[in-house]
């Protein structure tokens, strides 16, 4: 059989750093293609890494089909599943795919409810249920941020900010992002500025990134006081206003983003752990 490369889907998902290839390559190496390739037919679905090393290598591979698949959407939200189910993958990447899950569930959705005219003729057909109320049309999956914050296992403070990147990020914003250069929160405050401030800011390295994003986020803690405070007659500050106040902000506004940060850090260190003690357990279990 000739396995045919579909480019989309190869790009579907962010691709291997040169760490993680290289890794997978040794690995194949020196225990052969253990998974099999999935495929839709002739469209390889999942194992793009390792088809390109197996025939590189002349290492043997075994596939198999699946055949639940009947369109492009349900490759899609396979790969998409089969990411999220993985511990290797970044926070980012969790969001972004669990995102793209909701935007292909609420096109179907969408796709699949009646037109107009006929879901007014139903309506006139249908008694309405006992008690007088109609019974409310079923609400697609990942309707809401929070189930999408669920499905990515994240917060939705998180999401909120990646569903930022993807909208207002320059692409070498997202790079970085997607690098480890600069965390999400700190990326998702980058991304308020206008694209070429952006762009300086990446090529200034991780310190400007870190100096943008702490700019930004001092600006945002200064004028939420102003916007809050009451206002005295023809909008004008009551007098009795301490002048602190604006300072006592600021470093509000602060301490809620270190804290963002820091349960990003502290997530990302748990996935690393795990993943570590998962490396380590078969060669622990060989040395007993």
């Amino acid at each position: 059989m000739d396995i045919e490369i579909n480019e989309e889907l190869r790009a579907y998902i962010d691709p291997l750093s040169e760490d993680e290839y290289a890794a997978l390559e040794g690995s194949l190496l020196a225990e052969g293609c253990r998974d099999a390739l999935v495929l839709w037919g002739n469209v390889l679905v999942d194992g793009h890494n390792r088809y390109g090393i197996c025939r590189k290598h002349g290492i043997e591979f075994r596939t198999v089909q699946n055949t639940a698949f009947q369109s492009m959407d349900d490759v899609r939200l396979w790969m998409i599943d089969n990411h999220l189910g993985r511990r290797s993958i970044s926070d980012y990447q969790r969001g972004v795919l669990a995102l793209r899950k909701k935007d292909i569930l609420q096109a179907r959705t969408a796709a699949q409810a009646p037109a107009p005219a006929a879901s007014a003729d139903a309506s006139e057909a249908s008694p309405v249920p006992q008690g007088g109320a109609a019974a409310e049309p079923a609400r697609p999956p990942l309707a809401t941020r929070e189930a999408v914050a669920r499905a990515a296992r994240l917060s939705t403070a998180t999401v909120g900010q990646i569903e930022r990147i993807q909208k207002a990020a320059a692409p070498e914003l997202v790079a970085a992002v997607k690098s480890g250069t600069i965390s999400i929160s700190a990326a998702a405050a980058v991304a308020t500025l206008p694209a070429q401030e952006q762009v300086v800011a990446v090529a200034g390295g991780k310190d400007e990134l870190r100096r943008a994003a702490r700019q930004v986020r001092e600006k945002k803690a200064r004028a939420r006081p102003a916007e809050e405070a009451p206002q005295g007659e023809g909008g004008e500050e009551p007098a009795d206003l301490p002048p602190e106040s604006t300072d006592v902000g600021e470093l509000q506004g602060l301490v809620r983003a270190l804290r963002a940060e820091n349960a990003d850090l502290k997530r990302k260190v748990a996935n690393l752990t795990v993943a570590l003690k998962e490396a380590r357990g078969p060669k622990a279990e060989s040395r007993m």
